[in-house]
């Protein structure tokens, strides 16, 4: 699933946590960004295909560069995305 590695400088950092990681089989990947155009986190989502096209699932939430971020919001070379699916306990 994804697409072959990237180098670090030309493409972003993926991090999955708890139940996405579990889903992925990974927690961490360098991801290469599309060469034109903008790339936001919810293209990389659909990229990941861990819920098929669409929007976000309810509760799972994006940072950018350690940042809550909107999923529409335009990544660049270099950035970590991190999707953080809600978490419970007590």
């Amino acid at each position: 699933m994804g697409p072959p590695p990237a180098d670090a400088s030309t493409g972003l950092r993926v991090r999955l946590f708890a139940r996405l990681r579990e889903e992925a089989g990974w927690g961490e990947r360098c991801w290469p960004l599309a060469a034109a155009g903008v790339t936001t986190p919810l293209d990389i989502w659909h990229q990941l295909e861990l819920n098929g096209p669409g929007p976000l699932p309810a509760g799972v939430r994006v940072a950018v560069n350690q940042q809550f971020a909107p999923p529409d919001q335009p990544l660049h070379p270099g950035d970590e995305l991190a999707f953080l699916p809600p978490i419970s306990g007590g």
